[in-house]
């Protein structure tokens, strides 16, 4: 395929890139912040805001569809080819809260356009890369010619992203039917940097837990029963040493089991990326690298399952000394979890390695949360190479690289429940500020994205049929 930008598209964009920022910062002032309920009714807004404007945008088929908490918007356009494909695109509205007093230079939710860039919540996580896509099938249309997409397209747009999406799952699987697809495209990621254009290929997953260790019904004196009754504290101790063995390998009997491992050609492809792990030190206030061995950084934080100690706590903190056995003690852990491991699984397989810890006198109870399943998508798949051969000709033939992600998201929900492939398209960068006060978007990237978007249709109806 010709890499070859299209002028037809790029002059489209050209001729409507104003009233598409404008767009954007309409939608930016409504302050769609789903963790403080004070703002439930600017996230219903928001839904509304955009289900309105996806049908001004042309989409026959835009529903405001409520859950248990904030609502989501459901679109969808489909193709005059009755065998089209059938593609999602997932994405959120709701936006994570922001105040001048963070540190915002202005207005969080007044956008601010300044050498290039738009500043407002919301801005690239993820109000701009949803928004693209107006613009990107609009483009579509104009250049091709059609009256309607080259895949029937669908758009699912929660609004509890930055609240755990905690009913996304369940929305999910009561709209299964009309949320049908052959391939899932998510736009809440972004790229490697502003000179270096990467798709991300997976995600890992998530699961979380507290340990609660009960000993003796109070704090008992350590001198009288000290050496002769369990030490909850202890115990907890002794459970977290032994999590890791000298290599930095998680000691829990199958962990690794199934973890689908990196191939050569995929540890030579990320070696390619530019990463500096002494600034990624700086960036983390870190003063040295650890984890397993026989693994680079980025492998380790995007490739490898790990187990991870996110808080311990017993007995007395205060000032001075005092000589007791607790009554009890905690844990809070989470693992995050590489293709081809199962969170039942591992949840089983830790549930019974803590009980081989626990000695003779103490009681323990484990909670586990809601999990993220992980997602991965092969580099040799068809839709994969949609997506990056359409981000190419919107980047003037530049050689697109992969990336993965370290953290979790409902991605994985789609994936497991639709049972389609997950594919990653953002164009924002690192020094946008995701949740952080002054965050903003790259308007020469938003435009690449809006690009990528436009060729993407057409590229998928072929790679898909």
């Amino acid at each position: 395929m010709s890499v070859t930008p299209d002028n037809a598209v790029r002059t489209y964009l050209e001729q409507h890139r104003e009233s598409f920022l404008d767009d954007l910062a309409e939608w930016l002032r409504i302050p769609s912040v789903s963790a403080q309920p004070e703002h439930d009714a600017d996230v219903r807004r928001s839904a509304e805001w955009l289900a309105a404007k996806l049908k001004e945008t042309g989409f026959p088929t835009a529903e405001i569809w409520p859950t248990d908490g904030a609502p989501a918007v459901f679109a969808e356009w489909p193709s005059a080819d009755p065998d089209a494909p059938t593609v999602l695109v997932y994405g959120h509205h709701d936006v994570q809260p922001a105040a001048l007093a963070d540190g915002w230079h202005t207005d969080p939710f007044e956008p601010v356009v300044k050498d290039g860039r738009m500043y407002g919540r919301g801005a690239a996580d993820d109000k701009g890369q949803v928004l693209f896509h107006t613009l990107g099938v609009r483009a579509h249309l104009a250049a091709t010619g059609r009256t309607t997409p080259a895949v029937h397209l669908k758009l699912l747009v929660e609004g509890e992203e930055e609240s755990g999406s905690p009913h996304f799952r369940d929305l999910v699987e009561r709209h299964r039917d009309r949320l049908t697809a052959d391939a899932v495209i998510v736009s809440d990621t972004g790229m490697w940097s502003e000179t270096t254009p990467t798709v991300c290929t997976g995600m890992r997953g998530l699961a979380d837990c507290e340990i609660e260790l009960y000993g003796p019904d109070q704090d008992i004196h350590s001198g009288s029963f000290g050496g002769a009754v369990p030490n909850p504290a202890t115990v907890a101790a002794r459970i977290v040493a032994a999590l890791h063995d000298e290599h930095e390998r998680v000691t829990v009997p199958g962990f690794y089991d199934g973890v689908t491992e990196l191939t050569a050609a995929e540890r030579e492809l990320l070696a390619e990326l530019p990463f500096d792990e002494a600034e990624w030190l700086r960036t983390a206030k870190s003063y040295g690298t650890s984890g397993e061995a026989g693994h680079s950084t980025l492998e380790r934080i995007w490739a490898r399952p790990t187990a991870e100690v996110n808080g311990i706590g017993g007995g007395y903190q205060g000032p001075g000394g005092k000589t007791i056995i607790p009554s009890s003690a905690m844990l809070k852990l989470s693992f995050r979890l590489v293709a081809g491991q199962d969170p039942d699984r591992i949840e089983e397989a830790f549930r019974g390695w803590v009980a081989s810890l626990i000695p003779a006198g103490i009681r323990h109870e484990i909670t586990f949360g809601a999990a993220t399943r992980p997602c991965l998508t092969p580099l040799d798949h068809p839709a994969l190479q949609a997506v990056t051969r359409s981000m190419s000709r919107a980047f003037d033939g530049q050689k697109i690289r992969f990336t993965r992600e370290g953290g979790s998201g409902p991605a994985a929900d789609l994936q497991d429940v639709l049972d389609a492939p997950v594919l990653f398209l953002g164009i924002s960068v690192p020094s946008d500020g995701w949740h952080a006060p002054n965050e903003k978007i790259e308007l020469t990237l938003l435009l690449k994205g809006v690009e990528t978007a436009a060729y993407l249709w057409g590229d998928l109806a072929g790679a898909l049929h």
